[in-house]
């Protein structure tokens, strides 16, 4: 008696829950990404093997370009206080709104008498090259001292921590501007900063 032949069927396999996972996980890396802030000076930082991450709070970064000099600190709570404190020492009324906005700028480079119409530009506009001027470091008109010196005193009032300092140089900066900035802060007694490098491989 013959055998009966069985139909051979294709295999199937449901990939619907494949997706959703697939999905979630894109959902999780897209909604916890930092996303880069554009840099009013773009620079072009020297290489090194060094692998320190810098602090994500309590930190100032001077970053020096095409002899300017451009300032930012890390954490909207120390930018306002910064900001009414510098407004203090100046004279200069700031509304509301301008601290708020002021608190969202990871960075900036101009002398207090242009930081209104800075701050009233919109992001595009504010890092747009050549505008910004950098911050007077000359001895007549130091205003990078007093930030400095003002953001130091708003972290340690807020966090009571000494705030650290960090340098991200041109790798073809002059060495004039360079030594303006370190004196400036061995004025104020610090001796102990970080310089900010790109990656390279180390040598075989």
């Amino acid at each position: 008696m013959p055998k009966v032949k069985v139909p051979r069927k294709s295999t199937a396999i449901d990939m619907t829950a494949m997706c959703d996972v697939a999905f979630l996980l894109l959902t999780f890396f897209i909604l916890t990404a930092t996303a880069r802030q554009p840099e009013p000076l773009p620079v072009d930082t020297p290489a090194s093997t060094v692998k320190v991450k810098l602090p994500e709070l309590d930190i100032a970064t001077l970053t020096v370009g095409q002899g300017k000099v451009f300032f930012g600190v890390k954490g909207q709570q120390v930018r306002e206080l910064l900001l009414d404190k510098m407004a203090k020492k100046y004279s200069i009324q700031f509304t509301p709104e301008e601290r708020k906005r002021f608190s969202l700028m990871e960075s900036f480079g101009v002398p207090m008498a242009n930081l209104k119409q800075l701050i009233a530009l919109s992001g595009d506009e504010r890092n747009r090259l050549g505008l910004q001027m950098g911050i007077p470091t000359d001895s007549i008109d130091n205003q990078l001292n007093e930030w400095i010196l003002q953001a130091r005193y708003a972290t340690k009032e807020l966090h009571n921590v000494d705030m650290r300092i960090s340098i991200k140089g041109d790798s073809k900066e002059q060495y004039p501007t360079i030594k303006k900035v370190i004196d400036i802060l061995q004025k104020q007694k610090i001796n102990k900063f970080s310089l900010i490098t790109s990656l390279r491989n180390e040598a075989k």
